[in-house]
């Protein structure tokens, strides 16, 4: 017969699991993307937690129950935002590619579905495929079950944790800018060759001629510089696992 101490300290470990793995893999790249069933991430979390709680011996240091789940859901979010922080650098350059290449303008027409759509798009099946390539998203799995050894519950200081936040912020801007560099820079050279082609022959309406200049030379670039748009994001999802590492092993000492 199965003591209620027993029953109760494992159904206690099973919730605060199932706190912090919930909010972390619902933030997951691929695991955490739109396209997947909500039946699917409900049981996948469930099944990650029960197959956790006979294992992990959840350290608690904070007793007051709601304290405690403030704390773990800033965690979580945290984690996941670091998980993720990537391909929210892609978005970003998808977004400074579009505008730049004059695509912004569909959101002036079919405000709806709003800017680079399909460019977002493109970007982000690549920064995807470059993830799950890597064999990312195990890495991310087994950071997360190493948080549970290292990191005691309701444990988190707000200084360290705002710290690395920031950090991966900057980092995320300048991913950004590194994967729309190539566009940026040829839009810009593009510009100014209009600019000449203008001065030398004011006939020419260079407003007509420019759209789908920048269009044809925006996609040629991004076309060409694939691989480089692939190694840039390789080197940046391969830190994921030690920015996670860093933060959980800050906030555990």
């Amino acid at each position: 017969m199965i003591e209620t101490g027993f029953l109760s300290k494992y159904i206690f470990n099973f919730l605060l699991i199932l706190l912090r793995i919930s909010i972390f893999v619902g933030m997951l790249p691929f695991f955490g993307s739109k396209s997947f069933p909500v039946q699917f991430k409900v049981g996948l979390v469930l099944a990650f937690s029960a197959l956790l709680t006979p294992v992990v011996e959840p350290r608690v240091k904070e007793t007051y129950i709601p304290v405690l789940v403030a704390r773990e859901i800033v965690l979580g979010i945290a984690l996941g935002f670091i998980a993720r922080f990537v391909f929210f650098a892609v978005e970003i350059a998808a977004q400074l590619v579009s505008t730049t290449m004059g695509l912004g303008m569909a959101s002036v027409f079919d405000p709806e579905f709003g800017q680079s759509t399909e460019v977002a798009r493109l970007y982000g099946i690549i920064a995807m495929l470059t993830f799950l390539a890597m064999d990312a998203h195990h890495d991310l799995i087994k950071v997360f079950v190493k948080s549970y050894e290292w990191m005691p519950y309701g444990k988190m200081d707000l200084s360290v944790l705002m710290g690395q936040i920031l950090s991966v912020v900057v980092r995320m801007f300048v991913l950004a800018l590194k994967l729309s560099a190539p566009v940026l820079i040829m839009m810009l050279i593009t510009n100014l060759v209009l600019g000449f082609v203008y001065r030398a022959t004011p006939q020419i309406n260079v407003f007509f001629i420019s759209s789908p200049v920048f269009i044809l030379v925006g996609f040629l670039v991004m076309l060409f510089g694939i691989s480089v748009f692939i190694y840039v994001s390789g080197i940046y999802i391969g830190g994921i696992k030690d920015e996670l590492l860093k933060l959980i092993y800050l906030l555990g000492n």
